[in-house]
Parts: C-alpha cells; structure tokens; sequence
C-alpha cells in the first residue's frame, strides 16, 4: 500500500474510477431491463391476447412515469444521499423487473412498468451527480462519457431478450436480470459512498446543511438561472430529434432503401449507437483537455458536434443510397455521445451546485415527456402523407438552432 501511495495512487484517485465502472454496470441494466420487453413482443402479446395499441401502452406508462418522477428522484438526491437514492432505485427497479415475470395479467404488468419507470427515474440524475461530484476538471466529461458507454451498451444488447425468450421463454429473461439486479444493488451498499462537500469554487454553496434544500428552492434557483434555462431549451429540442430519429428510423429506413424488417430495426439502432459510442469517449477527452485553458469547452464541444451532427441528420433523409445513410447515422450518433459526455459537467457549471440533481431530473423530464410525445406527432404526421424525411429535416433545423442557442450560455469556472 505504502508503495502504491509512493506512486501517487490512493483511494482518492483510484476511487472515482471504482465508482465509474460500478455505475457502470448499473446504467447498462438500466437500460436492458427497460427495453427487454420490446424485443419479447411475440410471446407477451400471444399470452394475453393484446393488440399493438395494448402492447405500446406497456413502453408508454413507462415513459410517463420515469418522465413525471426525474425530478423528484433528483431533488431526493440532492436533499439526502446520493448512494442511497441510487441504491434504493436499483433494488426497487429490479424487483420491478423479476416481478414482470411473475405477473399474471395485463393489468398487473401495467403496474409493473410504472413502479419500473418510477424506480429508474431516480437513477440517472443521481448517479450522474454523484460521478460530477468525484469528478471534476481534467476528468469531468470522460467519466460521464465512460457512465453513457453502459446505457448505450445496454440499448444495443436489448435484442437479447428475443433470444433467451425463443430458448427459455419471455418470463426467464426478466428473472435473471432481475435478480442478479437485486444482488448487485446489496454489492452496492460496499462499494458506493457520497462524497463530503469541498470548499472550493465549484461546490462552496454545498455547504449549507442539506436541510436547507427544499425541491420549491430548487425549482426557483433554477427558473432564475437564464443558461440553464438554454441549456433546457437545448435538451429538450435534442429530445424531440433523437425520439423522432429513433422511433421511426427502422421505418424510414424500410421504406426508403427496400430493407427487410431485421435489417432496417438493426441499422437502426447499430450505426448510430457504434457512432455514440466512440463520441462519448473521444468527446469527454477532447472537452476535459481544453477544459485546461477554456472553461466553455464543454459548451463547445457539444455545438461543434452537433453542427456536424445535425446535417448529416439531412444527409441521411435525403439521400437514397444506403451506404451513406449508414455514414450519415453514424456521424450523428456520434455527436450525441459528444453531448452525452457534456451535458451534466455543463449543468454543474450553470446550476447551483446543491441541485444539480435536480436539475438534471427536470432535463430528463421535459425531453422524455415533450419527446415521447413527438412520437405519436410523427405517427400523425406519417398518416397525413408527410414524408418522415420532411420530418427529419425539420428536427434537423430546429436541432442546429438549439444548439447554436448555447453560444449565450455563461459557465463557472471549474476547480
């Protein structure tokens, strides 16, 4: 030990990369166990005799109740304890998920996505919080990156469920994941731990007693603070975009370039997740260097990926070659990741510090609500004869737009 410390490695600097990789973890079965009933439809619909619109409300109740409860999930965070909160949302959301595959009736499946939306509304603004809170300055963005590289992992490895449902049934994919959930969130109660607030720039408000914090105080720092208001503008332009993309890429891809249903649903997800993949890394790094002499490179690097991004966006509806769609939708997913890394270092540099939870919550709420909602605005689109190319382009605009809106956003220099 004593030689591990002669080389400059201590708990305080291995530590916050621990805290990385076990969020990890816990943000890829964030994502798998939300998604792993998409790819089971079959069997679930078969067993209870639903129609698509009874199926689609399964993923809906979800979407409505991890919308609504993100910022309350983030101001218990902020209020409390970090760990604590991420540790109740991974054992409650596991449960969640062993319990979908116990449930007997439709309705009782219903009950279960919305205590699995609520439950995991907790997580993401927490555990974002808590790895700002380890990590700052020359490591910021690509640890958030590394944290978004789990959720994108466990978007892509969704299909399983299909798999393990044609081998073993629906049920048996939601009790292994369910309860090694469940076993990990007791791991957790050894491993995590919330950081004490340091007075330095950054976080000298947080020393207040977290009593003081109350969710009406946060709402109003918030509502006051003009870049973050941007910032949310942004995020929630960003939210209709990527539900827009995503929702109806396997369509548009189907129709547009003669795909067969497997192909379009794995270009759909496989081109842009490899791209937002290799953003979140390239773009943390890129942002924590210049973060040296530039204390907006976050901003940055966020308005240059998507003023790239954004046209490919065009490119990719305008084109009627397949191979450069698939270019183009990997050079937008790779912008996401570049916001993905720095969308919560630039939140803790515009917001108070006490509610950077919370203010991530509300983020995640107002781009879920106003983007799943898109979503059925682009069904209706569709039906209207709107081509959804017409629609990409105008999601593309409107992206640039928000993204250029940043350039007004003011940050704190980071310690």
């Amino acid at each position: 030990m004593n030689t591990l410390a002669s080389k400059g490695i201590t708990a305080k600097t291995w530590y916050p990369w621990l805290l990385v990789g076990a969020l990890w973890l816990i943000a890829f079965l964030n994502y798998l166990d939300r998604i792993l009933i998409t790819s089971m439809r079959d069997p679930i619909v078969a067993e209870f005799t639903l129609d698509d619109a009874q199926f689609g409300l399964l993923t809906s109740v979800f979407l409505w109740s991890y919308g609504i409860f993100s910022p309350f999930g983030g101001f218990l965070a902020d209020k409390y304890s970090r760990r604590n909160v991420i540790i109740l949302s991974v054992m409650v959301w596991s449960a969640a998920t062993v319990w979908t595959g116990w449930v007997s009736s439709f309705e009782e499946m219903i009950a279960a996505r919305i205590v699995m939306g609520i439950s995991e509304a907790f997580y993401i603004p927490a555990g974002l919080a808590l790895i700002t809170d380890y990590h700052r300055g020359k490591t910021r963005s690509l640890a958030t990156g590394i944290h978004f590289s789990g959720l994108y992992t466990g978007l892509a490895l969704g299909g399983v469920g299909g798999y393990i449902a044609e081998l073993w049934g629906w049920r048996y994919g939601f009790h292994v994941f369910g309860f090694f959930g469940c076993l990990y969130a007791v791991a957790l109660l050894f491993i995590l731990r919330d950081r004490k607030a340091e007075p330095d720039s950054e976080t000298v408000r947080e020393e207040k007693p977290s009593q003081q914090v109350s969710f009406s105080a946060s709402v109003r720092s918030l509502v006051n603070e003009r870049s973050y208001l941007i910032v949310l503008f942004y995020f929630v332009v960003l939210g209709v975009a990527n539900w827009l993309v995503y929702a109806w890429l396997p369509t548009f891809l189907k129709d547009r370039f003669a795909l067969g249903l497997g192909e379009a649903g794995i270009s759909a997800t496989l081109y842009p997740q490899i791209g937002s993949f290799i953003g979140v890394l390239l773009g943390g790094i890129w942002a924590d260097r210049w973060s040296k002499v530039n204390p907006r490179s976050r901003i940055l690097v966020i308005l240059i990926g998507f003023t790239v991004g954004a046209p490919f966006l065009m490119l990719m509806s305008w084109t009627s070659l397949f191979l450069i769609a698939v270019v183009a939708l990997f050079f937008f997913g790779m912008a996401r990741g570049f916001s993905d890394a720095n969308l919560m270092p630039v939140v803790r540099q515009v917001a108070d510090s006490r509610y950077a939870a919370t203010a991530y919550g509300v983020l995640n709420f107002l781009s879920t609500i106003v983007g799943g909602l898109m979503v059925y605005v682009g069904g209706a689109l569709k039906d209207a004869q709107i081509d959804l190319a017409i629609i990409y382009m105008i999601a593309a605009g409107l992206l640039l737009l928000a993204t250029w809106s940043l350039i007004f956003v003011k940050v704190k220099r980071e310690s």
